[in-house]
C-alpha cells in the first residue's frame, strides 16, 4: 500500500512539473513577445519623432549643420524624389501674396518685380530684411564658387567605377564649397529645399536681384549668378547606373547676337563641369537655321563634340509629336540618371505648353533633376525684352515653377 501511494505520488509530482514547465515556457514567450511589441513601438515612435524633429527644423529653415546632415543621410541610398519640398520664407511670402503685390494681374503697368527689393511697405519689415539679406549671401556664395580651386573627378564617372578611394558620401562632401555645407554661406536661412538640394527662393525679378537694386540694363538681366545648385546633393543622388544627360531647346550658341557675353549655356555647362558633372549626352535644338559648319568650327567648344547631338530643328509641343522632345528623349531615361533640361524657345504658344506638360505628367517629371525656363509674362521692368511675347502673370509663373519644385524638379527662372 505504501508503495502504491509512493508511485501515486510519484506521478503526480512529474505531472505538476510538466505543467509547471509548460506554464514557465508560456510565461517566458509571453514575455519575450511583450518586450518585442515594446521596442518596435519604441523604434517607431523614435524615427516618427526623428523625422518630425527633423522636418520642424527644416521647415524652420535652420542653417545647422546637423540639420543638413540629417536631411542628407535620409536622401542617400533612397528614392531621390523622396524629400518633400520646403520653400524659403521669401519665396513662401509671395506666392501667399499675390493679390497683395500686384502680380495676379496680366498689365504691364499694374505688375512690377522689383518694388518688393526697394521698399519694406510692400511686404513687411521682416521679408524686407530677408530679401537684403539673401541678396547679401548670393555674392558671398558665388565668391565660394569662384574659390573653390579642387580639382574634381567626373562624378558620373567615378560613382559608376565604385568611388575609387572614397565611398560615395566621401567623395560627394569633398565639393563642398565651404566645410560645412551650403548653408553655411546662407546665414539669411534664405533657401528653398528640393530633392537635388538647397536651391534659390523663387523671386521676382526672375534675375539677380540687383537687376532691381543697382540697375535695370543689360548687364543686370544677363547676370547667371543668382542660380544655386547644390552640388552636393547631386553627388549623392547619383547610383553606379546613373547617365548625365542635358536637354536644351532653344540651343543657339550665338547669344541674341551679343557677342561680347558668354552663351549662358556654356556659363551653366562650365558650372556644372567645374564640380565633377560633365554631360554623356547633350541633346541641343534650335529653330534658327544655322550652317554646320559655323557651329561645330567656330561657336561650339571641342570639349563637347563627343556628347554633343546638334538638331537643327524646332520643338513642338504636340505630345503625340516626335519633335516634343519631352516625349522623344526625355522620357527615354530613368529615374536614377542625371537630367537636366533648360527651355527658352522664346514662343510662349510652345513652351508654355511643354513646361505645364512637364508639370502635369508624372511620368516624366519624375526623370528631371533641374530645369531651367524664362517663362516671358507681364512685369513691367522686362517689358522691353519680353514684349509681345508675354502670357499671363507673375502668378502664373510662380504658381508653375513652384509646382514643378512640389513635383521634385528644382526649377529656376532662366535668363
Amino acid at each position: 500500500m505504501t508503495t502504491n501511494n509512493s508511485m501515486i505520488t510519484n506521478r503526480l509530482i512529474k505531472k505538476r512539473a510538466k505543467r509547471t514547465a509548460k506554464c514557465n515556457i508560456f510565461l517566458a514567450c509571453l514575455f519575450a513577445a511583450v518586450v518585442l511589441i515594446i521596442l518596435l513601438f519604441e523604434r517607431h515612435l523614435t524615427t516618427h519623432l526623428n523625422l518630425l524633429l527633423e522636418k520642424t527644423e527644416v521647415v524652420a529653415g535652420s542653417g545647422d549643420t546637423q540639420t543638413s546632415r540629417h536631411v542628407r543621410e535620409s536622401n542617400h541610398g533612397k528614392e531621390r524624389k523622396e524629400q518633400e519640398y520646403v520653400p524659403a520664407s521669401t519665396e513662401d511670402y509671395i506666392m501667399n501674396n499675390f493679390e497683395k503685390l500686384g502680380y495676379h494681374v496680366a498689365n504691364w503697368k499694374k505688375a512690377k518685380g522689383c518694388p518688393i527689393w526697394l521698399d519694406p511697405e510692400i511686404s513687411t519689415q521682416e521679408n524686407y530684411d530677408n530679401l537684403q539679406a539673401f541678396a547679401k549671401d548670393i555674392d558671398t556664395y558665388f565668391k565660394a564658387l569662384e574659390d573653390f580651386n579642387e580639382t574634381v573627378p567626373n562624378l558620373v564617372e567615378t560613382v559608376r567605377s565604385g568611388g575609387g578611394s572614397l565611398d560615395q558620401k566621401e567623395l560627394c562632401k569633398a565639393i563642398r564649397p565651404h566645410p560645412d555645407g551650403i548653408q553655411a554661406l546662407f546665414p539669411s536661412k534664405q533657401l528653398s529645399l528640393t530633392p537635388a538640394g538647397y536651391v534659390e527662393p523663387l523671386l521676382t525679378p526672375m534675375r539677380h536681384p540687383e537687376f532691381c537694386t543697382k540697375g535695370v540694363n543689360l548687364h543686370n538681366l544677363l547676370r547667371m549668378d543668382y542660380l544655386v545648385h547644390d552640388f552636393e546633393q547631386m553627388c549623392l543622388n547619383l547610383k553606379p547606373h546613373s547617365k548625365s544627360i542635358l536637354v536644351d531647346m532653344g540651343a543657339s550658341l550665338e547669344f541674341h547676337g551679343q557677342s561680347r557675353f558668354e552663351p549662358p549655356i556654356v556659363t551653366l555647362l562650365n558650372s556644372f563641369e567645374k564640380f565633377g558633372f560633365h554631360f554623356d549626352h547633350i541633346y541641343a535644338s534650335e529653330v534658327k537655321a544655322f550652317d554646320s559648319k559655323k557651329v561645330f568650327d567656330d561657336l561650339l567648344p571641342e570639349k563637347y563634340f563627343a556628347s554633343y547631338h546638334w538638331m537643327n530643328t524646332g520643338v513642338s509641343a504636340d505630345k503625340e509629336s516626335k519633335l516634343n522632345i519631352l516625349r522623344s528623349i526625355v522620357s527615354k531615361f530613368g529615374e536614377d540618371d542625371f537630367i537636366v533640361v533648360k527651355l527658352d524657345i522664346d514662343t510662349s504658344a510652345i513652351e508654355v505648353p511643354l513646361a505645364q506638360q512637364l508639370l502635369e505628367d508624372d511620368s516624366i517629371n519624375k526623370l528631371v533633376d533641374q530645369f531651367y525656363f524664362e517663362h516671358h509674362v507681364h512685369m513691367k521692368e522686362i517689358k522691353r525684352c519680353w514684349g509681345g511675347s508675354a502670357q499671363g502673370s507673375i502668378q502664373d509663373s510662380f504658381e508653375l515653377m513652384n509646382g514643378l519644385r512640389k513635383k521634385g524638379v528644382a526649377a529656376h527662372f532662366w535668363v
